[in-house]
């Protein structure tokens, strides 16, 4: 079965990350903090999904991250995770329920066990939208991830969200990362 997702395979399953770091803007505080999360992720496999002569296959996935101490997530996402063989794309759409959509994509091989993937707003391809405050205030102008694939039961990623904010004159980098150990 997971030949046909490439690289993947390797997320197919359910996930828990400790130690997550998250490096934003925190409006309460006035300033960039390092928020330290704990991360759950599901990635279910589905296809192959037909566009004409395209083949895909990929993840239906859903992740939420927590806070120490708190009962309710402070970050959502849920979207695909999707692997085109014939031109080697590797793609990741998702939602976050600030109000913003975003395709990454990026090209790799079926066997890689590292992959990046990039968006950016205005992209004819792989693009982020957004809500009208978002756009005005705290836009995401590019967003780039990278996923390692640690082991049969585990993987890291490293990913920069670029956003112009209101707070401050030039680009902020928001980055997070979390390394990953399979739980089912």
């Amino acid at each position: 079965m997971s030949k046909e997702w490439g690289p993947l395979a390797g997320l197919i399953g359910e996930w828990q990350g400790q130690g997550g770091l998250d490096s934003s803007y925190s409006h309460s505080r006035g300033k960039v903090h390092q928020t330290p999360y704990l991360e759950k992720v599901t990635m279910k496999p589905f296809g192959p999904v037909e566009n004409g002569s395209q083949s895909l296959y990929g993840l239906d996935y859903k992740t939420a991250m927590w806070r120490d101490g708190e009962e309710n997530p402070f970050h959502t996402e849920l979207g695909y995770w999707l692997w085109d063989a014939a031109t080697g794309e590797v793609l990741r759409a998702f939602v976050v329920p600030r109000g913003i959509a975003v395709l990454a994509g990026g090209r790799t091989t079926a066997d890689a066990t590292e992959f990046t993937m990039a968006a950016e707003i205005g992209s004819k391809t792989y693009a982020i939208g957004e809500n009208t405050y978002l756009g005005q205030h705290a836009s995401t102008v590019a967003y780039t991830v990278t996923v390692t694939i640690d082991g049969p039961d585990s993987w890291t990623y490293r990913e920069n969200t670029s956003l112009r904010m209101d707070q401050f004159p030039d680009i902020l980098p928001h980055t997070d990362g979390n390394t990953l150990h399979r739980v089912g």
